[in-house]
Protein backbone atom coordinates (compact mmCIF):
# COMPACT_ATOMS: atom_id res chain seq x y z
CA UNK A 1 0.00 0.00 0.00
CA UNK A 2 1.31 3.44 -0.92
CA UNK A 3 0.93 6.04 1.83
CA UNK A 4 -1.24 9.07 1.06
CA UNK A 5 0.00 12.48 2.18
CA UNK A 6 -1.38 15.98 1.92
CA UNK A 7 -4.91 17.12 1.38
CA UNK A 8 -7.90 14.81 1.55
CA UNK A 9 -9.61 13.41 -1.51
CA UNK A 10 -12.51 15.69 -2.46
CA UNK A 11 -15.80 13.86 -2.66
CA UNK A 12 -17.20 13.91 -6.19
CA UNK A 13 -13.93 15.17 -7.71
CA UNK A 14 -12.38 12.96 -10.39
CA UNK A 15 -8.60 12.73 -10.44
CA UNK A 16 -6.21 11.79 -13.25
CA UNK A 17 -3.46 9.41 -12.15
CA UNK A 18 -0.08 11.05 -12.76
CA UNK A 19 3.01 8.92 -12.04
CA UNK A 20 6.20 10.81 -11.29
CA UNK A 21 9.76 10.31 -10.09
CA UNK A 22 11.74 12.47 -7.69
CA UNK A 23 15.28 12.49 -6.31
CA UNK A 24 16.88 13.17 -2.96
CA UNK A 25 20.23 14.51 -4.20
CA UNK A 26 22.82 14.30 -1.41
CA UNK A 27 26.39 15.60 -1.49
CA UNK A 28 28.54 16.29 1.55
CA UNK A 29 25.64 16.70 3.98
CA UNK A 30 23.72 19.02 1.68
CA UNK A 31 20.68 18.42 -0.51
CA UNK A 32 20.10 19.86 -3.96
CA UNK A 33 16.52 21.15 -4.19
CA UNK A 34 14.64 22.97 -6.88
CA UNK A 35 12.80 26.21 -6.20
CA UNK A 36 9.73 26.62 -8.41
CA UNK A 37 8.59 30.24 -8.72
CA UNK A 38 5.13 29.64 -10.26
CA UNK A 39 2.25 29.07 -9.65
CA UNK A 40 3.19 29.26 -5.94
CA UNK A 41 6.82 29.76 -4.91
CA UNK A 42 8.03 26.57 -3.21
CA UNK A 43 11.00 24.30 -2.66
CA UNK A 44 10.70 20.72 -3.93
CA UNK A 45 12.65 17.57 -4.54
CA UNK A 46 13.72 17.71 -8.20
CA UNK A 47 11.62 15.50 -10.43
CA UNK A 48 8.26 15.33 -12.09
CA UNK A 49 5.85 13.49 -14.31
CA UNK A 50 6.73 10.52 -16.47
CA UNK A 51 5.80 11.21 -20.10
CA UNK A 52 3.77 8.58 -22.02
CA UNK A 53 6.13 5.84 -23.24
CA UNK A 54 9.02 7.14 -21.09
CA UNK A 55 10.85 4.88 -18.65
CA UNK A 56 10.85 6.12 -15.03
CA UNK A 57 14.65 6.32 -14.68
CA UNK A 58 14.95 8.23 -17.97
CA UNK A 59 12.24 10.60 -16.73
CA UNK A 60 14.13 11.15 -13.48
CA UNK A 61 17.35 12.05 -15.31
CA UNK A 62 15.44 14.41 -17.63
CA UNK A 63 13.46 16.10 -14.87
CA UNK A 64 16.47 16.61 -12.58
CA UNK A 65 18.43 18.16 -15.45
CA UNK A 66 15.52 20.42 -16.45
CA UNK A 67 14.94 21.63 -12.88
CA UNK A 68 18.55 21.87 -11.60
CA UNK A 69 20.97 21.74 -14.54
CA UNK A 70 22.75 18.74 -12.98
CA UNK A 71 23.40 15.19 -14.16
CA UNK A 72 23.02 12.45 -11.56
CA UNK A 73 24.14 8.96 -10.60
CA UNK A 74 21.11 6.97 -9.52
CA UNK A 75 21.22 5.23 -6.17
CA UNK A 76 18.46 3.19 -4.62
CA UNK A 77 14.69 3.53 -4.58
CA UNK A 78 13.63 4.97 -1.23
CA UNK A 79 9.89 4.43 -1.57
CA UNK A 80 6.71 6.08 -2.79
CA UNK A 81 3.81 8.23 -1.70
CA UNK A 82 0.68 9.56 -3.33
CA UNK A 83 -1.13 12.82 -2.99
CA UNK A 84 -4.29 14.28 -4.41
CA UNK A 85 -3.91 17.86 -5.61
CA UNK A 86 -4.91 20.46 -8.14
CA UNK A 87 -2.16 21.25 -10.66
CA UNK A 88 -2.95 24.77 -11.94
CA UNK A 89 -0.20 24.67 -14.58
CA UNK A 90 -2.14 21.82 -16.26
CA UNK A 91 -5.64 22.77 -15.04
CA UNK A 92 -5.80 19.22 -13.71
CA UNK A 93 -6.95 17.45 -10.56
CA UNK A 94 -4.32 14.73 -10.12
CA UNK A 95 -3.58 11.68 -8.06
CA UNK A 96 0.19 12.02 -8.05
CA UNK A 97 2.01 8.72 -7.56
CA UNK A 98 5.46 9.84 -6.48
CA UNK A 99 8.40 7.41 -6.46
CA UNK A 100 11.48 8.76 -4.68
CA UNK A 101 15.09 7.72 -5.34
CA UNK A 102 18.34 8.50 -3.60
CA UNK A 103 20.84 9.87 -6.11
CA UNK A 104 24.10 11.77 -6.26
CA UNK A 105 24.62 14.95 -8.25
CA UNK A 106 27.55 14.41 -10.64
CA UNK A 107 28.05 17.39 -12.95
CA UNK A 108 26.42 20.79 -13.29
CA UNK A 109 25.96 21.37 -17.02
CA UNK A 110 24.41 24.81 -16.61
CA UNK A 111 21.39 26.54 -15.14
CA UNK A 112 18.00 24.81 -15.08
CA UNK A 113 16.38 24.66 -18.52
CA UNK A 114 12.83 24.72 -17.15
CA UNK A 115 11.53 28.26 -16.79
CA UNK A 116 10.88 29.42 -13.25
CA UNK A 117 13.16 26.86 -11.59
CA UNK A 118 16.40 27.43 -9.73
CA UNK A 119 18.78 24.98 -8.09
CA UNK A 120 19.33 25.52 -4.36
CA UNK A 121 21.75 23.70 -2.05
CA UNK A 122 20.66 23.37 1.60
CA UNK A 123 21.88 21.44 4.64
CA UNK A 124 19.71 18.34 5.16
CA UNK A 125 18.00 19.69 8.31
CA UNK A 126 17.19 22.96 6.53
CA UNK A 127 15.91 21.10 3.46
CA UNK A 128 13.45 19.17 5.65
CA UNK A 129 11.95 22.49 6.75
CA UNK A 130 12.04 24.11 3.28
CA UNK A 131 10.25 21.57 1.09
CA UNK A 132 6.59 22.27 0.51
CA UNK A 133 4.97 18.85 0.57
CA UNK A 134 4.75 16.32 3.35
CA UNK A 135 5.90 13.41 1.17
CA UNK A 136 9.19 15.15 0.31
CA UNK A 137 9.69 16.04 3.99
CA UNK A 138 9.19 12.44 5.13
CA UNK A 139 11.86 11.08 2.79
CA UNK A 140 14.35 13.82 3.68
CA UNK A 141 13.72 13.42 7.42
CA UNK A 142 14.31 9.66 7.21
CA UNK A 143 17.88 10.35 6.04
CA UNK A 144 18.88 12.45 9.08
Amino acid sequence: MIRRVGERVRAGQSYVRRPGVYAVLLSGGEVLLTHQAEPDPEYQLPGGGIDPGEQPVAALHREVYEETGWTIALGRRLGAFRRFTYMPEYDLWAEKLCTVYLARPILRLGPPTEAGHSAVWAPLDTAVRLVANEGDRRFLAALR
